[in-house]
């Protein structure tokens, strides 16, 4: 058990809602706790400083958010006479809380690259459950809400669900640090619109329009922020560093690195072993480890490892070509030897110097854990059908786009 404290019931001061108090002492002891504090060395949108320079802000910032709305919630539920008890609300609080701290260093490129077959969502729920162990299962019911195994599906649908406190804060927090005003969505409106029907967390017919407006920011945040051009090939560098870092050691090759990062380079790690002694070494790693790895590999004398290492120091970032259709065959292999002949690069090569991918982005899943409009005949209609845009059900649609990336110029 952790040391316990004095004083818990502090107050902290958020740029975005102002004064966020925390409700009781579980939850201060939570956010005392390493594996809590190392969120604040994890960005919450990776490498997007490099497209927008005000994007440092951490998952620290996020999980704290995200708690804030969720008390907002509860209060608005409460007062319209849904029953959460203290036990459910303290449970759905250290839930939200949570529910990011198994992301790894710059968010997402870890989890595809050292780290595989393993989602920060299962990473997060093996963090619960070791830090259950920690409390003497007090946090026994918040895993049940996170995990959807509690009688009670609202709960869980506030913490993942395509209107959760999650995407509320995100959408709202990285539009105010990158400056990009279509996402400021407004929170404030859609959380007092929400209710609760047969079991459902439902929007109240009022609020249809706030709905829709937050859909649209979703998806103009995503193609212009989150899949921006530049920050896909920013990230899909830091993956192939990554790879070329592993491939190295795995050969015998000696690179500095914090022993956290070496830990996941010089092994396999997957879901089938990833154990307690694993996460323990992954709540050491984080931004700053693969920062300082890359910053000393632009001088080594792979000079794959250092090209690569050298285009995020210096943000000499690749050429990226981003397009509806995918990219001819004959374009790319014409492309790939272009690059090939231009900077020399061997067949074993070349895979880290042309990258061929595909990002996609669904705004509403109209299908899938649907925001459901509640009328005042107590009658319910899914958004899309509900809604008088038109442009809503095409919110529904995948959209797919197609990137090649290649160096601009050699060092």
């Amino acid at each position: 058990m952790t040391t316990k404290k004095t004083n818990k019931l502090k107050i902290l001061n958020d740029p975005i809602y102002g004064f966020i108090t925390i409700p009781n002492a579980l939850i201060f002891d939570l956010i005392e706790h390493p594996y809590f504090q190392r969120l604040r060395r994890v960005s919450q949108m990776g490498l997007s400083n490099m497209v927008y320079p005000g994007a440092h802000h951490t998952r620290f910032h996020h999980a704290i958010g995200a708690m804030y709305l969720m008390q907002n919630a509860v209060r608005v539920l409460r007062f319209k006479e849904v029953e959460i008890s203290e036990d459910e609300e303290t449970a759905i609080y250290v839930a939200i809380l949570l529910h990011d701290i198994g992301h790894g260093a710059f968010s997402h490129a870890l989890e595809h690259s050292i780290v595989a077959g393993i989602s920060h969502e299962e990473i997060s729920l093996r963090f619960m459950e070791a830090l259950n162990e920690e409390f003497d299962g007090e946090l026994k019911l918040a895993i049940q809400i996170f995990k959807n195994e509690y009688h009670k599906g609202f709960l869980h649908q506030l913490i993942s669900s395509q209107l959760d406190m999650d995407r509320l804060d995100y959408l709202k927090r990285d539009s105010f640090y990158t400056g990009v005003s279509e996402g400021n969505v407004n929170s404030e409106r859609l959380i007092a619109m929400l209710n609760v029907k047969q079991d459902k967390l439902v929007v109240e017919e009022k609020g249809i329009y706030s709905v829709e407006k937050f859909l649209f920011a979703r998806r103009l945040m995503y193609w212009q922020v989150y899949l921006h051009k530049t920050g896909l090939a920013a990230e899909a560098i830091l993956m192939k560093i990554l790879k070329r870092a592993k491939e190295l050691v795995l050969n015998g090759e000696k690179l500095n690195t914090s022993l956290a990062l070496n830990y996941f380079l010089i092994n396999k790690i997957d879901n089938s072993n990833f154990d307690f002694v694993t996460l323990n070494i992954f709540a050491q790693l984080d931004d700053y480890d693969v920062l300082s790895g890359i910053k000393d590999w632009a001088n080594h004398s792979d000079k794959i490892l250092s090209f690569l290492c050298k285009m995020i120091v210096d943000r000499k970032l690749m050429k990226i070509q981003l397009q509806k259709e995918p990219f001819d065959k004959q374009y790319i292999i014409d492309m790939k030897e272009s690059v090939q002949k231009k900077f020399n690069i061997s067949n074993d090569e070349i895979d880290y110097f042309f990258i061929y991918d595909k990002v996609s982005n669904q705004a509403y899943n109209s299908i899938r854990n649907q925001i459901h409009i509640l009328y005042k005949d107590g009658s319910l209609k899914e958004t899309a059908e509900a809604s008088d845009q038109l442009n809503l059900k095409a919110l529904s649609t995948t959209v797919v786009k197609h990137f090649i990336c290649y160096p601009k110029t050699w060092f």
